[in-house]
């Protein structure tokens, strides 16, 4: 009897045990389908596949971006046919004297966050040439093949080069002839090496949906108020608006710039972009103050209906906050795009500003973004609580850690997605 009694408890465990594997098995692997029922003969058809993903598609991947530039001739622009280029955000920055590190820092910032493929354009002086190209073929794979970029020299198509190279900063004039030297690239996102992306380009990149029918570029105004305003108070010149635009972030429609005629103060009919840019600068050069900037402002103020303005958000500089906080799409919405100018990046002036870039800059490529840059970021932030600037940290935290979620979300997903095909 006793035998018999542990027999059966023997048998009740392995029958528990048996019946826990059938479980495991069915939660971690849907049943099959049954199979189908016998038909008529015909010819037999090839197995069903899932389509291929995009990203794995050898015909779709773009070369590595080492490969790309020294395919080309220095200066050459890219002209790629490929269905990824296409789908490219164009990004252009200018580089001179010693601007590589907060250029470098800049592309960055864009790639760490951003979703679809990036193209960068980027002109530079002749000697920063190899050293652009050694940096970036350093970074991680991984990163690398997210963007493409071209390098070009430093041209102007019209007046004299160095004048138009010692106009303000070195090399700044350069933006206003990107319609001219960009022919095959419709749309544009120009940027200052101090700039600073706080969440993806895609973002402002969608901003040019929002154009009407006559725009052809965006930027932010200088100032949120025109009593503390510079154009408002010292400008010798025409300019946009009540205070201005800054033109540190410029999102541009190419196509419809080089198409348009503009309204200006020298002939009474319309001119090209490139056929005014050097009159009008030997018309206003010695009541300019902030070179490229000012003629783009005086461009504007005969051509108003030709800009968009976005929100301070996405062109936050020091005079958002030293003098206390008067960007309220910041405080609402977090800081998009982060500018540092008057070199606050490296000097102890704004130390809020210059924690988000050494942050940037030291962050490992391929670590935790939470704990190698967002932690870091916020304990650098407790050292600037004495400034104005540093006793509104919410305003420069939360767009990036809005957008370090939505990357970890992503990056969940698409985990979950390849390990649960059958």
């Amino acid at each position: 009897m006793r035998l018999s009694c542990k027999v059966a408890a023997a048998l009740l465990c392995l029958g528990s045990l048996l019946l826990l594997y059938l479980l495991a098995g069915s939660a971690a692997a849907p049943p099959r389908p049954p199979p189908a029922p016998s038909a008529p003969a015909r010819p037999a058809a090839p197995p069903a596949r899932r389509p291929p993903r995009l990203s794995r598609s050898p015909a779709r991947r773009s070369p590595p971006a080492a490969r790309l530039a020294s395919a080309r001739k220095p200066g050459e622009q890219k002209h790629s046919k490929e269905p990824s280029s296409l789908q490219c955000m164009h990004l252009a920055v200018v580089a001179c004297g010693d601007r590589l590190e907060e250029t470098l820092i800049m592309l960055k910032s864009a790639v760490l966050f951003s979703n679809r493929r990036l193209c960068f354009h980027i002109f530079a002086e002749d000697s920063l040439k190899p050293e652009f190209e050694k940096k970036l073929q350093e970074w991680p794979s991984s990163y690398t093949k997210k963007f493409e970029y071209s390098i070009y020299p430093i041209t102007f198509s019209v007046g004299n080069g160095q004048e138009w190279k010692k106009l303000f900063k070195p090399c700044a004039a350069q933006r206003l002839f990107l319609p001219v030297i960009l022919k095959d690239v419709d749309s544009l996102l120009y940027v200052d090496t101090d700039v600073l992306f706080l969440r993806p380009i895609d973002d402002i990149w969608h901003i040019l949906k929002e154009f009407n029918s006559t725009q052809l570029a965006a930027m932010a105004p200088e100032h949120e108020i025109p009593k503390i305003g510079w154009y408002s108070r010292f400008a010798r010149h025409p300019y946009y608006g009540t205070t201005g635009v800054n033109s540190g972030v410029m999102l541009m429609n190419l196509t419809r710039i080089r198409s348009t005629q503009f309204k200006n103060s020298m002939i009474p009919s319309g001119l090209t972009w490139e056929e005014m840019l050097y009159p009008l600068y030997q018309k206003y050069k010695n009541y300019i103050t902030w070179g490229d900037q000012d003629l783009l402002n005086i461009i504007f103020y005969f051509n108003p209906e030709c800009l968009y303005v976005f929100p301070c958000q996405w062109n936050y500089r020091p005079d958002h906050c030293m003098y206390g906080s008067n960007c309220k799409g910041a405080e609402e919405e977090g800081v998009s795009i982060l500018h540092g100018n008057r070199g606050v990046y490296h000097d102890d002036k704004q130390p809020t500003f210059k924690a988000l870039y050494e942050v940037i800059r030291d962050f490992p490529f391929e670590d935790n973004l939470f704990q190698s840059l967002y932690y870091p970021l916020q304990s650098k932030f407790l050292d600037t609580v004495h400034t104005l600037c540093g006793r509104i940290p919410q305003v420069f935290l939360k767009q990036i850690e809005k957008t370090m979620k939505k990357v970890y979300e992503n990056r969940v997903i698409v985990y979950l997605g390849a390990n649960h095909r059958y």
